[in-house]
């Protein structure tokens, strides 16, 4: 078993070989506290659109996923893990920097993502302090195909050693999920994405087998083909699966919840959506299961990497963290697709397996963010968090402490697409209640649940005279929260 250390005179030496901007980057934001700090390597799997119950781990009896329950029985699988924002763009930013939407700034069509964020992510960190850093798969801070970040050459070389940007939109990568392949055969996206993930341990461990690496793995997958009719394309390998299966209907896919929607929901994207996925029984299978597929896909690639980090013994040091960049409807309350602050979109998936630590196999109940993965990656490393960060670090519950920790977070959706009927929305959620504001709407329209008494949020109580005093609370707790994530520092 190797350790990694990183030397001041590493620092001086890497110093040395920088050019102006590096330079800047470093003396802004690298702490000079790691000298003779352990520093394992860090491999970050990300999926897409994969929702919080696609795991046999969740427990999901149907699904077949061993390799991530694999991760759940070596480390610690967080039951109420959230998004921030559910959209790629604007949760991507939030991954790699740390930052609410609302400091950040960035989504869909809007102005690149400021270098002053950048600077704090954690990929320019580590890669300032000595880590080997990599990125393959959906970069996902783009637009229309075009990355968007300020200085994007300087930016990028200053992130990442290698980086590897691919999605199958045909703008940066294939148009659709099968690539065509020299021999004139085809294969698949996540399996190319797996060969790469391969290829770069295999390089790195022969090239560099004293740095340790960060290696961000951005799968495309589970997310529809939404301009091919099949929608969820698979690998081959695993069309066996599901064929004799029945995947449950969500109760809130029972049209009468979709008749409680105010009508600017009932006429949103998502209701476009649901239209090409779920009007029938047989379409929900069919989609469902071709979901499935796809995660089970997903699976067998994260698999070959386990495998991978095991046969060149570099397992032991290396801690794996697992997520998806939001949630989704998949028929509940009549829509398909993410972007609403209900938990069908917010809850993911997330589990971090560390096998330096005693305690695997362990479940924990703390409200954990996508913000958090950048602190978390920085602390792993050695580093210190830099103040801007709005996430926390989840070592500590993960090394099985009990640290005084959140019990509310906001939410907040600002996408501005005029041909897409996407209403924005803001919120706070707390361990108790949910509070919704779809601020654009006149008057703003506004949602009240019980998530003790209602989990499934069936039942809007915010017109209830009953809860009058909550619903003013968490009025005015979503104001303060709103004002709290625009200053220096969210903590």
């Amino acid at each position: 078993m190797c350790r990694f250390r990183l030397r001041r005179f590493f620092i001086v030496k890497w110093l040395s070989r920088c050019n102006a901007w590096h330079l800047a980057v470093l003396l802004t934001t690298l702490p000079l506290s790691v000298s003779g700090s352990e520093r394992p390597n860090i491999l970050f799997l990300l999926t897409d659109n994969q929702p919080w119950h696609a795991l046999g781990a969740a427990p999901n009896p149907v699904i077949y996923t061993p390799n991530m329950d694999r991760l759940a029985h070596q480390g610690v699988r967080f039951t109420n893990a959230f998004v921030t924002t559910p959209i790629c763009a604007a949760s991507r930013a939030s991954i790699f920097t740390g930052l609410y939407e609302r400091q950040h700034g960035f989504t869909f069509l809007t102005p690149p993502l400021q270098s002053q964020f950048s600077k704090i992510s954690y990929p320019m960190l580590l890669k300032a302090s000595g880590y080997r850093t990599g990125f393959i798969g959906k970069f996902g801070i783009e637009s229309n195909g075009k990355i968007l970040i300020e200085e994007e050459e300087n930016t990028l070389a200053a992130m990442f050693d290698h980086f590897d940007n691919f999605e199958h939109w045909g703008h940066s990568g294939p148009d659709g999920y099968f690539v065509n392949q020299p021999d004139g055969t085809q294969k698949h996206l996540t399996d190319i994405t797996g060969d790469k993930a391969l290829e770069f341990l295999r390089q790195h461990h022969d090239q560099h087998p004293d740095q340790p690496f960060c290696l961000s793995i951005s799968f495309n997958a589970p997310h529809a083909q939404d301009n091919d009719p099949r929608q969820y394309i698979w690998p081959p390998g695993v069309d066996h699966l599901y064929h004799d299966a029945t995947v449950p209907v969500p109760e809130l896919a029972n049209p009468k919840y979709f008749a409680t929607l105010p009508g600017f929901l009932q006429t949103s994207e998502g209701r476009v959506r649901w239209s090409k996925r779920f009007t029938s029984p047989q379409n929900f299978q069919r989609m469902m299961k071709g979901m499935y597929r796809m995660v089970s896909g997903v699976d067998v690639a994260i698999g070959r990497m386990l495998d991978e980090l095991q046969r060149l013994d570099v397992a032991d040091d290396t801690v794996v963290i697992f997520m998806s960049d939001n949630g989704m409807f998949f028929g509940e309350w009549g829509l398909s697709d993410c972007w609403l602050l209900y938990e069908d979109s917010i809850r993911v998936p997330m589990i971090i397996a560390d096998p330096r630590q005693p305690q695997q196999g362990i479940t924990a109940d703390e409200i954990v963010l996508n913000i958090d993965v950048s602190p978390t990656i920085i602390e792993l490393a050695g580093l210190d968090v830099p103040p801007l960060v709005q996430g926390r670090s989840l070592i500590p519950i993960v090394e099985g402490k009990s640290p005084t920790w959140r019990t509310e977070f906001l939410c907040e959706h600002l996408l501005h697409m005029p041909q897409l009927q996407i209403p924005k929305s803001e919120g706070v959620r707390t361990e108790r209640w949910k509070y919704i504001r779809y601020f654009e709407q006149q008057p703003p329209h506004e949602q009240l649940f019980d998530l003790v008494s209602d989990p499934l949020e069936k039942q809007n109580l915010a017109d209830d005279t009953k809860h009058t005093d909550q619903l003013q609370l968490l009025r005015q707790r979503c104001d303060e929260l709103l004002v709290k994530v625009r200053e220096t520092t969210g903590k």
